[in-house]
């Protein structure tokens, strides 16, 4: 089970909410899923307008856990603030901490992160920060008392997949809370290596509102996760440079 702080799920995805063709295609994509952890940008929508229309009016949220993320922050002080309007709508304590340095690359500014993450922690949220794939910003992230690490297989929404897993695969061998692929997956097979490697979970939205079937990848990402994650339980064998018998060699007939 992923376990985020006090909570623990069934589920290792965890799905974005953002530019699927429809509520009704989304609703049921989150449903092929099995997600139990929905994410969404706060200042994409208006929370607190009863008249507008939202995802949220077409799920029974009793059957989900909402993670709101700072998307669209410049700034710590940015960040915080939309933290604390998630927080106040009672959405949930948890918040996935999200600020952007570049307006090209969208990449995390790591300085501002560092410093949102030390706020909100002492404001007493649940803090999931996405960051690069940079080993030492991960580290001081978890000093911090960060509780999930989420670092970036490639840029938000390029579907690249796993550019760096180096990086990856050291984020993931230092780090006790789980480490929750964020950013940049682009279909099942980037699914099952981030999992191969040892990762907690995989955050995606675009691989999935973004196909030409969503429904269809839905499940498709579903069962990738799930392979990827036996597969690194069950332990893969060694790589060689040449090629070993799969039959025994000795007690041949002739031999």
């Amino acid at each position: 089970m992923l376990k985020i702080a006090n909570q623990t799920f069934q589920s290792r995805l965890l799905l974005g909410t953002g530019k699927y063709p429809s509520f009704d295609i989304q609703k049921e994509a989150v449903a092929v899923s099995e997600t139990e952890i929905l994410t969404f940008a706060v200042r994409r929508m208006d929370i607190f307008e009863e008249g507008q229309p939202n995802f949220l009016e077409q799920l029974d949220l009793s059957n989900y856990t909402l993670l709101p993320n700072t998307a669209g922050a410049k700034t710590a002080e940015e960040a915080v603030r939309i933290a604390k309007l998630a927080k106040a709508s009672g959405l949930c304590d948890m918040i996935k901490v999200e600020v952007i340095g570049d307006n090209r690359t969208l990449l995390p500014d790591p300085v501002e992160t560092l410093k949102a993450t030390e706020m909100l922690l002492e404001e007493g949220f649940i803090v999931l920060p996405y960051t690069s794939d940079d080993v030492v910003l991960a580290k001081r992230l978890e000093e911090l008392g960060s509780h999930a690490i989420m670092p970036g297989a490639s840029p938000i929404g390029s579907g690249k997949g796993i550019i760096n897993p180096l990086n990856l695969q050291f984020i993931i061998e230092q780090t006790k809370v789980p480490v929750i692929v964020d950013a940049g997956i682009g279909s099942p097979k980037d699914v099952t290596y981030a999992m191969e490697l040892g990762a907690d979970g995989i955050l995606l939205n675009t691989a999935v509102s973004g196909a030409n079937d969503p429904v269809k990848m839905a499940r498709a990402v579903k069962l990738a996760l799930e392979a990827g994650r036996l597969g690194y339980e069950a332990g893969r064998i060694e790589e060689k440079d040449y090629a070993v018998a799969s039959s025994p060699t000795t007690g041949m007939v002739g031999s």
